[in-house]
């Protein structure tokens, strides 16, 4: 029995991994449903923030991935409408899967143009795009567009992907009650951890991590100015991501440069996804204060390893402190956070070593529960 085929459109993709979530998010998806579905990607030839193409990979026609995939790199020149029509009237494929909302040659495109292929499944996946805290970036713009979209009618026929019942919400408020929405959770990166990472634990010093990118709604600014008033303790923070918004970047240095003498702060620069576990397997907390994050792979992939948890509220990754794996805050109370941040870094030993162990025990629980995967492979089965 051949493998239904599921057409997938996506603004950036593997090898690149400047994106962050939405990326993970869709090679998660092929690593685990490659077994049934036949997964054909069509993206650019760079990523994130780049200009130039990835080495070795040939763009303009289909390229075959170790994992059975099938990727189409398109150049920048030759990234139009006309190609993009011509793509899907030359490709035979089952479903198709659109990962976003706003992109014009990802989503907007391809929905135009498959309006004439009423037999074909489109499900879309919002990526966390219609969440409040998401709207309120480029606002007016993003408001414009939701609008614009609905007396089109571009987004009546398809199913939505919804990675949580509060991303359901999310999508019934913009698109109404009439909606049609599946609710399937992220899946996670297949691992085989089977030990927690061990690391020292030295009463009155702690060893903080990011790993995103460095813009506005991560809020690293918020970060390094809780770190301003934090006092007796000795605090390292180490920082990897993209800077997107160089001007919120320039701000973050200017708190930086006057940080006090007990808080040590280093930018590291960009992470490739393959170094993720063994880097956050060398620190306590990943220190994340963000606005809002539709899944959060960073998080689960640093409760993997065995790293404790300081961030918002703001996350589905909730109840943290009755699970003893670390805090979920509110960003209207950046005490809280100060205070969290004193008291971890006056954890021993035997105190971090059980906070550590609970953060793994967390994500081992939610790597191997097959509901997720189940989920998934219903959004492309035939009704």
């Amino acid at each position: 029995m051949s493998k239904r085929k599921v057409l997938v459109f996506i603004d950036w993709y593997l090898p690149g991994f400047k994106a962050g979530g939405p990326i993970r998010s869709c090679a998660n998806l092929v690593e685990h449903l490659s077994d049934e579905f036949e997964f054909l990607i069509v993206t650019r030839n760079t990523d994130y923030t780049d200009s130039v193409p990835y080495p070795s990979i040939q763009s303009d026609t289909w390229v075959r991935r170790e994992d059975g995939s099938s990727v189409y790199y398109f150049s920048e020149e030759k990234l139009n409408r006309k190609n993009i029509r011509n793509l899907i009237r030359g490709t035979d494929f089952d479903a198709v899967y659109l990962n976003g909302i706003y992109s014009v040659y990802f989503t907007l495109y391809p929905l135009v143009y498959l309006r004439k292929k009423s037999d074909k499944q489109v499900v879309v996946a919002v990526r966390g795009m219609l969440a409040e805290s998401a709207i309120q970036i480029k606002k007016g713009k993003k408001q414009f567009f939701l609008r614009a979209v609905k007396v089109l009618r571009l987004f009546n026929s398809v199913v939505f992907h919804a990675t949580t019942a509060h991303e359901e919400m999310d999508i019934v408020a913009q698109f109404g009650s009439d909606a049609k929405v599946v609710v399937a959770g992220n899946l996670a990166a297949k691992q085989n951890i089977a030990v927690n990472p061990p690391r020292i634990k030295q009463e009155g010093k702690l060893s903080l991590v990011s790993i995103a990118r460095v813009s506005p709604e991560k809020n690293l600014l918020y970060a390094l100015q809780l770190l301003e008033g934090i006092k007796n303790v000795e605090i390292d923070f180490d920082i990897y991501g993209p800077v997107y918004d160089e001007n919120y970047w320039a701000e973050c240095k200017k708190v930086i440069a006057g940080l006090p003498v007990n808080i040590r702060v280093e930018y590291a620069g960009s992470l490739e996804s393959e170094k993720v576990a063994m880097i956050l397997s060398k620190y306590h907390f990943l220190f994340m204060p963000t606005t809002g994050e539709n899944f959060g792979h960073v998080i689960l992939q640093a409760l993997s390893a065995g790293c404790a948890l300081l961030i918002s509220d703001k996350t589905p990754w909730r109840n943290l402190e009755a699970r003893r794996c670390g805090w979920d805050l509110p960003l209207e109370k950046p005490g809280y956070f100060q205070t969290a941040l004193q008291a971890c870094a006056r954890l021993n030993q035997a105190e971090f070593n059980l906070l550590s162990g609970n953060a793994f025990a967390f994500a081992q629980q939610y790597l191997h529960d097959p509901k997720t995967a189940l989920e998934n492979r219903r959004l492309f089965r035939k009704d």
